[in-house]
C-alpha cells in the first residue's frame, strides 16, 4: 500500500501519512477522503456515517472542514456497499462495518486516532473501540444504542429480502441486516469497557435515533467524557445545525492532549 499526501515531518521526524487505497477483508475497496489540518498535529479524526448514507453527507463534511479549519486531520469513509464503495448494500451490517473500521485504522500510519461516528455508525464505533485500543477518543454523533429497538421501531412492519428501508427501492431490507441488529440488541454493556475519552452530541428534535441513546450510552461510560445538546437539530444536523455540532466537537478534541 502506497502512502500519499502529508509529506511533512512531525513529532520527533515520525512521518504521519495517508494511504492511497483502503481494501476490507473481503478485498473491497472503501472510498474515502482525507482532509488536512496542521503539520504538527498528530490527531486525526476517522469520520463514519450512519445507515442509508456515505461520506460525502453535508454534516459530515461540514464536520471535516471544521475541523481542518481548527487544524484537526479527519479521513471521511464510507462502509462496503454505500456509496462509491465497493460491495453490495444488501451485505452490509453492524458487524460487518465493524471489521471495515478496523481495515481503516490498519492502513492508517502514526497518527493519534479517534473516531467520530454517525448513528448507526457510532454503535459501530462503540463495539470497535470496545476492543481495539488504536481508537485513542470516541465522538458519538446522534449515536444509535439500541440496535433491536431501532430495527424494530423503523422495519418492523417491513419484510426482509422483499422491502426497503423508508420506502426506498435502492435500499433493500436483507434479513442478515435485521438479524445482526437482533443480535447486538444494544450496545449500552459493551459500553461500561471503554475507559477513552468521549464525546456525545445529539438534536433535541431527532426523531430517528431517540437522544435518550446517547443518555443511555452517556450514563455508563467511564471515561473522560461531555454531552452536548443542540435546540431544533433533527437527526441530520440540517443547516446551522451542523456547524454548531461540528465546532462543539472541535472545541472538545482541543482540549484533549495527544
Amino acid at each position: 500500500m502506497v502512502a500519499v499526501f502529508l509529506p511533512t515531518v512531525v513529532n520527533g521526524g515520525m512521518k504521519r501519512s495517508i494511504p492511497n487505497e483502503i481494501r476490507n477483508a473481503q478485498g473491497e475497496r472503501l472510498d474515502f477522503a482525507y482532509q488536512g489540518g496542521s503539520p504538527d498535529n498528530p490527531t486525526l479524526v476517522v469520520i463514519g456515517h450512519g445507515i442509508t448514507a456515505h461520506k460525502d453527507r453535508p454534516m459530515l463534511i461540514e464536520l471535516s472542514n471544521v475541523l481542518s479549519r481548527n487544524g484537526i486531520h479527519s479521513l471521511r469513509f464510507s462502509f462496503s456497499g454505500n456509496g462509491a464503495s465497493e460491495g453490495k448494500f444488501e451485505e452490509f451490517t453492524p458487524s460487518k462495518e465493524v471489521a471495515d473500521l478496523g481495515s481503516v485504522l490498519d492502513a492508517l500510519g502514526d497518527w493519534h486516532v479517534g473516531y467520530a461516528g454517525h448513528s448507526l455508525g457510532a454503535l459501530v464505533g462503540v463495539l470497535r473501540a470496545s476492543e481495539d485500543s488504536r481508537i485513542r477518543f470516541l465522538i458519538s454523533v446522534a449515536g444509535m444504542a439500541h440496535s433491536a429497538a431501532f430495527a424494530k421501531r423503523e422495519f418492523g412492519e417491513v419484510t426482509p429480502g422483499a422491502g426497503c428501508m423508508w420506502d426506498m427501492p435502492q435500499f433493500p431490507l436483507s434479513r442478515a441486516l435485521i438479524d445482526d441488529m437482533n443480535r447486538i440488541g444494544s450496545v449500552v454493556e459493551t459500553a461500561r469497557k471503554i475507559r477513552v475519552p468521549w464525546f456525545f452530541v445529539y438534536g433535541l428534535a431527532d426523531d430517528v435515533v431517540p437522544p435518550q441513546d446517547s443518555k443511555d450510552l452517556f450514563a455508563v461510560a467511564s471515561g473522560p467524557k461531555r454531552l452536548v445538546e443542540i435546540p431544533g437539530s433533527d437527526h441530520l444536523f440540517p443547516d446551522a445545525h451542523a456547524t454548531t455540532m461540528a465546532n462543539a466537537v472541535a472545541s472538545w478534541l482541543k482540549e484533549l492532549k495527544p
